[in-house]
């Protein structure tokens, strides 16, 4: 049971770690560029429940470190039970293949890049990657050595 206990209060610290480096890194892009990449990681408005509310930065990030967490929890519960060896590369995939499909949430706000932006696709792709190896190397780590 604490062994489960501990397991859990990993995942979610890896879940916090990542997704903070994450907006940092975005935060910064978009201080020095103006590429509007920190704004889409904030971006709430294709939520139904929550487009018509003007939340704090603060919320919004909230909110980005529950789906950093829970993104966390899945690909490991999912990816544990695989007999792969590989799993760090299947984690920083999987999560830059989601960065890309959630890059295209930008057509549903006024506030973030265009599609079209290349510039601002490729420093949302560079991101999701660095976040997908901070996930993968925390998870190695603390995680898989355990088991």
């Amino acid at each position: 049971m604490e062994k489960s206990i501990t397991l859990w209060i990993k995942l979610i610290v890896i879940g916090i770690i990542s997704g903070i480096s994450l907006g940092l890194f975005l935060k910064l892009i978009e201080i020095l560029t103006e590429e509007k990449v920190y704004t889409l990681l904030m971006n709430v408005d294709y939520i139904p429940l929550l487009k018509d509310y003007r939340l704090s930065e603060l919320v919004e990030f909230s909110l980005h470190l529950i789906v950093s967490i829970a993104l966390v929890i899945i690909l490991y519960l999912c990816i544990s039970r695989l007999d792969i060896h590989r799993k760090s590369t299947i984690y920083t995939i999987i999560i830059s293949i989601i960065g890309i499909m959630l890059y295209f949430t930008t057509s549903f706000s006024e506030r973030t890049p265009l599609v079209t932006d290349y510039l601002a696709f490729t420093y949302w792709v560079v991101g999701h990657l660095i976040y997908g190896i901070i996930v993968s190397k925390l998870l190695k780590l603390w995680v898989e050595k355990d088991r």
